[in-house]
Order: C-alpha cells, then structure tokens, then sequence
C-alpha cells in the first residue's frame, strides 16, 4: 500500500492539493486531522475536560470514529453521526491541540489510520 502525508500550516492548501493528486491517481484520502477533531468532539459532549490527559486517556476507546477516504466527499462520522461540520467548531479547535497531545489518543488514532 502507498501511503503519501502532507503536512504543514493551516490554509495552506494542503486538503486540496491532497484530494486532488488523490483523484488524480485513483487513491484514497485521508484527514487525519479531522479524526482527532472527532475525538475531541465526542470528550467535550460528553463533559471531559480536553486538557486533563488522564480522564483523555481513559475515554479514549469509547468513539467509534469512522472516516471516509474518498476524495470526492471526505466525511467522518462520529458513532454513526456526520460530524464534519461540527468537528470545525470554535470550540473543538481550541481544545483539539490538548485533546490530540495524550500519547493513548495518538496511538489508537494512527493504528485506525
């Protein structure tokens, strides 16, 4: 399996540069970044404190986050939900960063990746 990442600074076009050589060749897409939204979405609705790590790491395994890797329409569903709007959110963006940086998070993210 090839597997391309693109990171770098926010607005800096790397969705659509991504999606496009995506669809250019016939691969997958993958917003890595809006599955660790998804997280922190589901932690604040369900009253845990994004920046206390324990309580993170603890609720962790409990969404059942589902990406979608077509180019053409790169949804994310949170147990069973489209949240791709809510997952932009003022909110879960400033939380996101707190949410993202428990190491529990981040290994179960990337093994679903």
């Amino acid at each position: 399996m090839t597997v391309v990442a693109v990171d770098g600074a926010a607005g800096s076009g790397k969705s659509s540069v991504s999606k496009g050589v995506a669809r250019l060749l016939g691969m997958g897409y993958l917003d890595t970044g809006a599955m660790y939204r998804a997280m922190t979405l589901w932690m604040l609705e369900h009253g845990v404190d994004p920046t206390d790590s324990e309580t993170v790491a603890r609720w962790a395994g409990h969404p059942v986050i589902t990406p979608s890797t077509d180019p053409d329409d790169a949804g994310i569903s949170l147990d069973g939900r489209d949240v791709r709007a809510a997952i932009r959110s003022p909110e879960v963006t400033a939380a996101v960063s707190a949410v993202s940086a428990v190491p529990k998070v981040r290994a179960m993210l990337v093994r679903h990746q």
